[in-house]
């Protein structure tokens, strides 16, 4: 890759994490309806899947969300109004911090229902090949969701019509607060790519370059019309499952472990070694983010609530 895109993937995993903790910030404030569930800890599986994809391919994402979003183009301001129930966000506040959407980027959504994404990713992915376009899909998932029928019926569609679908686990070790061993015979959800006759892989979920490279060769897969992949991450969300899970059931041992695994410090250490950033340039790549999540904050503080009688407007029924 060329020194500039190193450069932006780096910007938008820190994009990712300032906005998290902002956010996270803003909930302890009481500014933020509903809750929240932050992607703080996974940014390399986001930046380094959406770093191959162009403004016209598609993504679904989860209920842990807003990553992807930042990832695939969206605008800080309209993801933050939106979490703020504002009237300037992406769903004129009526979506919030799970149901995010920006079709003008290819953000077909996020959803709150394990799994629902992905018969929607294979539903997109079965739109580009009757149209005939080179387009791919990225569908986001955890590992939970892997045990839900969506992802056996969805995935198998997607294998049969050979439809240009990613399907992208990132398995962070716990649903909520079960962990994967409680609930899976297998060590990787991966595995299972066999039974669709498909590739499956896993990667270190905290290596953007390693998530990147793998992606690539699955997106490349897809657009000559090969079929989907199943990419497994293996990564680690720094916070509980939802802001009000203290995460008791993870032994600080084991947080602190995936802790020294970083994946922004550890591919800031990597660019400086490669001579792609200086310790300058990261500064003011650092202040440049910091800048325009707090003027994504003030857009957010200063925008109107909707109105009550619009309520009942944009629904289908």
């Amino acid at each position: 890759m060329e020194k500039e895109k190193l450069a932006k993937i780096y910007q938008r995993m820190l994009e990712i994490r300032c906005f998290e903790e902002k956010v996270y910030d803003l909930y302890g404030q009481n500014l933020v309806p509903g809750t929240i569930h932050l992607y703080a800890g996974q940014e390399a599986v986001a930046a380094g899947v959406c770093a191959n994809l162009r403004r016209d391919d598609y993504i679904t994402s989860t209920h842990r969300g807003h990553g992807h979003c930042i990832a695939k183009g969206a605008k800080l301001e309209r993801i933050m109004a939106e979490i703020l129930g504002k009237k300037t966000g992406y769903c004129k506040g009526k979506g919030g911090s799970m149901h995010i959407a920006d079709f003008s980027v290819g953000m077909l959504g996020a959803t709150a229902v394990v799994g629902a994404g992905i018969p929607i990713a294979t539903g997109a992915g079965l739109s580009i090949k009757l149209r005939e376009t080179d387009q791919v899909v990225a569908c986001f998932f955890g590992e939970g969701a892997s045990n839900q029928g969506t992802f056996h019926e969805g995935i198998n569609m997607a294998s049969i019509w050979a439809l240009p679908v990613l399907f992208v686990c990132e398995n962070n070790l716990y649903a909520m607060g079960t962990r994967q061993s409680r609930v899976m015979a297998i060590e990787n959800v991966a595995d299972r790519a066999v039974a669709y006759g498909i590739p499956g892989r896993v990667v270190d979920g905290n290596d953007v370059l390693a998530v990147y490279e793998v992606a690539h060769k699955a997106v490349e897969r897809a657009r000559k019309g090969k079929g989907p992949t199943l990419i497994e991450c293996k990564t680690y969300r720094h916070k509980g499952h939802s802001r009000f899970d203290p995460a008791a059931y993870r032994s600080k041992e084991e947080v602190e472990e995936w802790l020294t695994r970083d994946p922004i410090s550890r591919f800031k250490a990597r660019l400086l070694e490669m001579n792609v950033l200086t310790e300058q340039r990261a500064r003011e790549i650092e202040e440049s983010v910091t800048a325009d999540v707090e003027k994504a904050v003030q857009f957010a503080l200063e925008s109107p609530y909707p109105e009550p009688e619009e309520a009942l407007e944009d629904l289908y029924v």
